[in-house]
């Protein structure tokens, strides 16, 4: 392997895949996946969009300061003032990155920008420029990239790597491409460009055909040297590039990828349940890597495989993402030192509070519960993470439920600091204790989406409940977990609901920023 075989993670998890609908993370919750990413090993995450709003500015500005290792970048549309607040956001970390954009296909110039192409070479040139003059680390992205005619293109590179620009992004901003087509515009454009060795060429796909993951891969064959993606997969639409579908897909065909990277992937697990967690989306139990299912065998013909030779049916060790091949190990007996080593094992870093508190949860459930598997603490401590720094909080329910209608809840919540307690009926008891948070919280908010499964197997297993509200254009998702079903469906709904306060106040801070 040499430099040249060398491919950068830029992980936009923070940016793009807050943008997901319903996917919004407080600002605690964004340090918390920031500092995770970058012992993961990401080389640039970035971090958000500063000039959105006051809430997205002070995360990417805290993110710069907090970051050991990873570059920092925001992300910027090819204005002075968008270009000027992200040099402010991200000038305290180590390495700050100024990444800017524009349109370059016939229909965004046309439709979306209402500009000729000569104007908008004219903006790629100024805006790259004024980018430079704040930090080393310029990129610049051609959005709409893959349906942009190549002699344009080709202009349009020449153009940003002339003004000052150190990586060049070719998107397939609306997952158009093909595998094929995507490594032949790379080889292409770093044909044709004169100047394109003075640039890192990189990669950003979208999953709209299902294809963002081969179609990153393929670009990297044409010549580009960084991959941006996300963890999950998550993203506006069908999501970006899963980050840790990329990285097993190197080291496991490392014979016909010959590139490599610095992510442990040790932590991919991790990383994926705790962006989980705090987005409230559910990883789908047959994803690659990080699903449920990734590594469990049913099929009879495969078990006896699976006995006689993990290889038979297993292309990757559980151990080699992060997944644990013991689950019956913690019970009501175990101590604050087994359970801290338990974390460790399962990628959780707590601190004291946190423990302490996670540890509480634990023994309640221990108590509650006859078996307790890897998956309900890691459950239960996401559910602690998640919701630890909410305004509003779950503190006490109580549940009258029977064939004799109508149903009754009485629910206690915490609501800035204050104690409130209702009482309300409703067609079932779930629906009595929404209705009980509707009157301590009065809110519009509407429930599009309400599913429950159970952690593991068994009667006593725990509930993972996911909600989604909307308002108007907000959507938005909460997760909770209990061994109460009820209790678990109270703590999704508050969840839920705490983000569409957030984005609502967010909203409010954008059209005062913009």
């Amino acid at each position: 392997m040499t430099d040249q075989d060398r491919v950068y993670i830029f992980d936009t998890t923070l940016r793009d895949g807050e943008q997901c609908p319903g996917a919004s993370m407080t600002f605690e919750e964004k340090l918390e996946v920031a500092e995770l990413l970058d012992v993961l090993g990401v080389d640039i995450m970035e971090a958000g969009f500063p000039i959105a709003s006051q809430g997205d500015f002070d995360s990417v500005s805290e993110i710069a300061r907090r970051v050991k290792n990873a570059s920092v970048a925001g992300l910027c549309r090819a204005q002075a003032k968008d270009i000027d607040r992200c040099a402010e956001a991200v000038k305290h970390a180590r390495i700050p990155r100024i990444h800017t954009f524009i349109s370059t296909s016939p229909v965004h110039m046309r439709y979306k920008l209402q500009m000729e192409p000569e104007k908008v070479l004219e903006l790629i040139a100024s805006s790259v420029s004024r980018a430079r003059n704040h930090v080393a680390s310029v990129e610049w992205s051609a959005e709409d990239g893959t349906r942009t005619e190549h002699d344009f293109l080709c202009r349009a590179v020449e153009t940003a790597i002339n003004a000052g620009a150190t990586t060049i992004n070719i998107p397939d901003t609306v997952g158009y491409t093909t595998p094929d087509e995507y490594r032949a515009l790379f080889q292409m454009v770093r044909e044709r460009v004169p100047n394109s060795d003075k640039a890192i060429f990189s990669v950003h796909c979208h999953n709209d055909l299902g294809l963002a993951v081969a179609n990153s891969i393929a670009g990297v064959q044409g010549g580009a040297r960084q991959i941006e993606c996300t963890v999950n997969g998550i993203g506006e639409r069908a999501g970006n590039a899963a980050l840790e579908e990329i990285v097993m897909a190197m080291k496991t065909r490392a014979d016909v990828l010959h590139y490599t990277n610095r992510i442990d992937t040790t932590l991919l697990n991790r990383a994926s349940k705790l962006v989980s967690a705090v987005t409230s989306f559910p990883v789908q139990y047959n994803k690659s890597i990080v699903g449920r299912n990734a590594f469990a065998h049913e099929s009879g013909i495969h078990q006896d495989g699976m006995l006689k030779n993990a290889h038979t049916y297993e292309i990757m060790t559980p151990e080699s993402v992060g997944v644990s091949k013991t689950s019956l190990v913690m019970g009501k007996h175990s101590g604050r030192h087994a359970f801290k080593e338990k974390l460790k094992e399962l990628g959780y870093d707590l601190g004291d509070n946190g423990l302490e508190v996670a540890f509480t949860r634990f023994k309640d459930l221990a108590d509650r519960k006859k078996i307790v598997y890897d998956e309900d603490i890691a459950a239960l401590v996401d559910d602690e993470i998640a919701n630890a720094h909410e305004r509003i909080q779950v503190v006490a329910l109580s549940v009258m439920a029977g064939t004799k209608a109508p149903q009754s809840a009485a629910l206690t919540l915490q609501v800035d600091g204050e104690q409130k307690t209702w009482q309300a009926t409703g067609n079932g008891p779930v629906d009595a204790i929404f209705n009980a948070i509707r009157a301590l919280v009065p809110h519009e908010a509407k429930l599009e989406l309400f599913q429950v499964h159970a952690v593991t197997e068994g009667t006593d297993a725990q509930a993972e409940v996911s909600v989604r509200l909307s308002e108007g254009d907000l959507v938005c998702a909460g997760k909770g977990a209990d061994p109460d079903t009820l209790v678990a469906s109270a703590r999704a709904y508050v969840s839920a609901l705490n983000k569409v306060f957030a984005r609502r106040a967010r909203g409010t801070e954008t059209a005062a920023a913009v």
